[in-house]
């Protein structure tokens, strides 16, 4: 078979997706802290780029920089002397004066005292508030303390470090004592018996191994005559959950009273022993958009607290000009450097401009919500508000994801205006937020005796004129964590 080279020409037409393009859909998706991060970034990464916040113009430094020699010879017409100025100088260089005694200044900067009185004449100068933040303490830490200062031998404490290992943040051990026999090659007997020291630990239930021993460790430490109690947890949880209260009273034999009281002392146990030592931080929220009320009309306003105002900088737009002298490399870098930081500052601006039109498309639609609260809240769906701004439903995608909205109405992620409907009986909508609004203050003005089911609220909202499906409403509810109307019901 012989091989043969050709050439041919063809025409063909494709979408590519430039860096440039990335960055810019990239920035849509970011939320205001998110945004302010990576331009600080940027600034430290391209030194083409300010920040014109608190920089005086050029024209404002050729003013200053011409007063400041009108100072300096009229200093000298008075015979100034320079030696004695500040080592700091106003042109931010560290100069020393010429008859500065740095023998002197040194003994005086190592004695004892010295740092002390230093910080305390420079506050500015202590340490940021997060270096001297404490740690929370975890729960693990916390068993792994008390476990050193109880008073077991070595292959005891190797045990119990194991078993601490293997609880997890509620502080259930999610392993048995089989399985950590084997795995430490110890007998079970001695397992247990490191287990219920750790058992006797704070807080009070830790190392269970389900919610019933957990419950009746805490009854055993808090409630004097603990019997009955522990005996209602271990045989009666199904009617405890139900509220059934008089299948207990009437199997246990006693008053209906002394079930309730029994019932209460359960409730106030600590299901999750774990919980105070949670180590999830509160995750805080800056609104990228502020909607106010201005007469009758609503104004879209972008925080840009904290956003750098970003420019190109004189200095590398000189060093491109005509004359000046630069290398033909240090060109080539500045001029690349240059154009990433005009496409950053053009995708920041078209990002700002975005958030701005669909925000305030949103305050649009959603007018009623802004006067009236969430039951008047309207169906609305990505393409109402593309159609509306003339964008693509992916860009409106994109810059309502992870986004807040300060309105007087309190702080909305930007995708809670974004509801599908619900049919209503004479026609038209209502967002699905609305009915879940009119589910919850049902159940919460309903009979706790008699409680309102599924079909039931069903049939009420269809005399509000809803027209809405039964697993539909038990989603609703789920959504909501309400539980169903058999676990609701309050028995006598």
């Amino acid at each position: 078979m012989a091989l043969e080279l050709k050439q041919s020409l063809k025409l063909a037409q494709q979408l590519v997706v430039t860096p440039q393009l990335q960055q810019a859909i990239k920035l849509l998706q970011l939320s205001q802290m998110e945004l302010s991060n990576l331009v600080q970034q940027e600034l430290l990464e391209n030194p083409v780029l300010e920040d014109r916040d608190g920089q005086p113009d050029e024209a404002d430094s050729e003013k200053q920089s011409n007063a400041e020699q009108h100072e300096k010879a009229k200093d000298e017409d008075r015979g100034h002397d320079h030696s004695m100025d500040e080592v700091g100088t106003s042109e931010g260089e560290m100069k020393e004066p010429s008859n500065f005694d740095w023998e002197s200044y040194l003994d005086t900067y190592n004695a004892p005292g010295y740092a002390a009185e230093r910080e305390a004449r420079s506050p500015d100068d202590a340490p940021t508030y997060e270096n001297v933040m404490r740690q929370a303490e975890s729960l693990h830490d916390h068993l792994l303390w008390q476990l050193h200062l109880s008073n077991l031998n070595e292959k005891e404490m190797q045990i119990g470090t194991e078993i601490i290992g293997n609880i997890n943040e509620d502080g259930y051990l999610k392993v048995g004592c089989e399985e950590l026999a084997s795995k430490l090659g110890e007998e079970i007997d001695h397992i247990q018996f490191v287990l219920q020291r750790i058992q006797s630990f704070d807080p009070i239930g830790v190392a269970a191994r389900d919610i019933q021993e957990c419950l009746i460790l805490q009854a055993k430490m808090l409630v004097e005559d603990s019997k009955l109690v522990e005996h209602v947890i271990q045989n009666y949880m199904l009617e405890l959950e139900k509220h059934d209260y008089s299948t207990i009273a009437k199997k246990l034999e006693i008053d209906m009273d002394k079930a309730k009281g029994i019932a209460h002392v359960i409730s106030e146990l600590e299901p999750k022993p774990g919980r105070p030592f949670s180590q999830e931080s509160p995750q805080y929220i800056t609104p990228d958009v502020h909607v106010k009320k201005v007469g009758e009309e609503y104004i879209v306003i972008l925080n840009e607290d904290g956003l750098p105002k970003l420019r190109v900088s004189n200095f590398y737009r000189r060093a491109l000009m005509k004359g000046s002298d630069v290398g033909k490399h240090t060109k080539e870098y500045i001029q690349e450097r240059m154009r990433a930081a005009m496409w950053l500052i053009k995708s920041i601006h078209q990002r700002q401009r975005t958030l701005y039109r669909v925000s305030k498309s949103i305050v649009k639609f959603q007018v009623d919500f802004f006067d009236k609260g969430i039951a008047h809240l309207k169906p609305l769906v990505l393409k109402d508000v593309a159609e509306d701004i003339e964008m693509h439903e992916s860009t409106i995608s994109r810059v309502t994801a992870n986004k807040y909205m300060h309105t007087p109405r309190g702080i909305f992620e930007l995708k809670f205006f974004f509801n599908s409907g619900i049919q209503k009986l004479e026609g038209g909508g209502v967002a699905s937020e609305a009915v879940k609004l009119m589910i919850r203050k049902m159940i919460e003005s309903e009979n706790p005796k008699k409680p309102l089911s599924d079909r039931e609220i069903v049939d009420k909202l269809k005399d509000n004129n809803i027209d809405i499906a039964r697993r539909t409403v038990a989603k609703y509810r789920e959504m909501l964590k309400i539980l169903p109307s058999s676990r609701r019901r309050n028995r006598d």
